[in-house]
């Protein structure tokens, strides 16, 4: 059994976390570079350290969840969400229920809320957010961040909801208000329901095939009839109607 495999059983023992769920070599290459980064040989060495050092396991998941994220990533997509999606769900509920699933460090969630204030009352506003690593979350709540994170948000955009900090962009209050942060492991964890839009973007690239399928399904359990799934831009899915999704345009699926 190489240790690989060890290191896999004893992290789903630790954490809850089944890195068998992941492309192996993807993960494999990007645990590896960490470890020898820090000095350690192997995986079994990897994994005595992490079972005693907290720091070393909050950068482990850190590295494992990949958090690459930026505001209205896709931007066209964004155009399409804004002009064609949330009319048609609002012309149904005028109070929407949405989940930002495996949300990164924030932007995904806080560009939904900036979206949707051309549509609704910032006060009706509420967007729930998930992601396995708690370090993101913590780092969405301060919602500080970087120019580059913002080089696809209009610039009216950026007036209206950020203020410029020396370097940095700070995501206005009555914006972070919209949004309540949770950790949540999708593979594991159980899934809310009655969602009008759930939001999962360039995060299934990461899992197998067993993984995102078990995954569609429960996303179609928590959309309510007629609720949208928005994925990634290299996330198509092929055989939508095996989740119970129509095309309602590309990267987005209504559910049946």
């Amino acid at each position: 059994m190489s240790d690989y495999v060890d290191f896999i059983a004893n992290i789903k023992k630790k954490t809850g976390i089944d890195l068998s769920y992941y492309k192996e070599a993807q993960m494999k290459r990007r645990l590896t570079s960490l470890y020898e980064k820090k000095g350690y040989r192997n995986f079994k060495d990897f994994y005595k350290a992490i079972h005693t050092e907290k720091k070393l396991l909050e950068e482990f998941l850190d590295r494992m969840t990949i958090n690459v994220s930026e505001f209205y990533r896709n931007a066209q997509r964004w155009d399409v969400l804004d002009k064609k999606i949330f009319p048609e769900l609002l012309s149904v509920n005028k109070k929407l229920k949405i989940w930002s699933a495996a949300c990164s460090t924030g932007e995904e969630p806080y560009s939904l809320a900036m979206v949707l204030t051309s549509h609704i009352p910032i006060r009706d506003i509420a967007i729930f957010a998930t992601d396995l690593d708690a370090g993101a979350i913590e780092r969405a709540k301060v919602a500080l961040y970087p120019e580059r994170s913002l080089k696809e948000v209009p610039q009216n955009v950026v007036k209206e909801f950020f203020i410029k900090d020396e370097t940095y962009y700070q995501v206005k209050d009555e914006i972070k208000r919209t949004v309540t942060f949770k950790q949540q492991n999708l593979l594991n964890d159980k899934y809310d329901s009655g969602f009008d839009l759930i939001v999962c973007r360039n995060v299934m690239i990461y899992f197998t095939e067993e993984a995102k399928d078990q995954i569609y399904k429960n996303f179609s359990k928590s959309l309510r009839s007629g609720g949208i799934l928005f994925v990634g831009s290299t996330e198509q899915i092929f055989n939508p109607s095996k989740y119970g999704f129509e095309s309602a345009e590309t990267f987005f699926y209504r559910k049946i």
